[in-house]
């Protein structure tokens, strides 16, 4: 078959293949170019994906209740609920509006010479009072209760009585003034967090000279909370007086090391049995 290399040629005055492509991608390129700027502008966000601004505690209900003419307003916070030897430490802390130091802000947000330093500035500025639940109080009382009596305790130790108190936490204070319950406190009000500052670095201090009278258990290092060298601490030595007797691991220690300690514990389900005497009836016709 012989074909005809005329039909295969374009026709005189019509555009080439090629050209048509070259002309098509002229054309598509300034649309190509929009495409490619509006993605980058619409990544540009997604670089900081995952970033979250926490906003640090400030004075202004402070100072709301200032402009409202109450003063002096205290704001308070423990330190120590959640370890299994120690006590438990709380601070309340009345600002100066004049000179609050800078840098106040939740404890656990902070380095340990970060707080040693603002616990100084805030010393020296600020109306200040500590109290503490020791390890007896705490196995007498549980730690919710034995936590609440140090806070109200450093509330009436404080050199001037305030007329307005901020807690941390849900449960509200039974203080001779209003008491105020703030959820994560400590992260939203300044006087709390100046109170989570005093108590945290009061309880650190507690916690290294007790690290003297006990050695091997790192008190130093981890202030008595359940870190795993604490438990094998435990595991090895056995409880302290200061431990928590009533925390699952140091009862478990407990009955490790001193098992004449522990007392029984009855068992409710086990039967027990129980001997009847025989009842003999007498006739009393009997003999007439």
């Amino acid at each position: 078959m012989i074909r005809d290399k005329s039909a295969t040629k374009p026709a005189k005055g019509a555009p080439r293949k090629d050209a048509a492509k070259k002309d098509a991608a002229k054309k598509a390129a300034p649309a190509k170019a929009a495409k490619a700027a509006a993605g980058k502008t619409s990544k540009a966000p997604a670089a900081k994906k995952g970033i979250i601004a926490v906003a640090s505690p400030s004075f202004r209900r402070e100072r709301a209740l200032i402009k409202r003419g109450i003063w002096p307003v205290a704001g308070c916070d423990e330190a120590g609920r959640g370890p299994l030897a120690g006590p438990v430490v709380a601070a309340a802390v009345i600002l100066d509006p004049d000179r609050i130091p800078r840098g106040i802000d939740d404890s656990k947000r902070l380095t340990a010479e970060e707080r040693e330093k603002l616990f100084d500035r805030i010393c020296a500025t600020a109306q200040v009072s500590v109290a503490v639940a020791s390890r007896a109080r705490i196995d007498r009382d549980n730690i919710l209760r034995a936590s609440l009596w140090a806070l109200k305790r450093a509330v009436v130790a404080l050199p001037e009585a305030p007329r307005h108190v901020f807690v941390d936490g849900r449960d509200r204070l039974d203080t001779a003034c209003d008491c105020e319950a703030v959820i994560g406190g400590d992260g939203i009000v300044l006087s709390i967090a100046a109170a989570s500052i005093v108590a945290k670095v009061t309880r650190d201090r507690l916690m290294c000279a007790l690290a003297q009278d006990c050695p091997g258990y790192g008190f130093e290092q981890h202030k008595g909370y359940g870190v795993p060298d604490h438990l094998d601490a435990l595991n090895r030595l056995g409880p302290t007086v200061h431990h928590r007797s009533f925390f699952a691991p140091v009862a478990a220690a407990r009955a490790k090391h001193m098992p004449w300690t522990v007392a029984p514990v009855p068992d409710l389900f086990a039967v027990t049995e129980v001997q009847v005497e025989a009842v003999v009836e007498v006739d009393a016709s009997v003999g007439l």
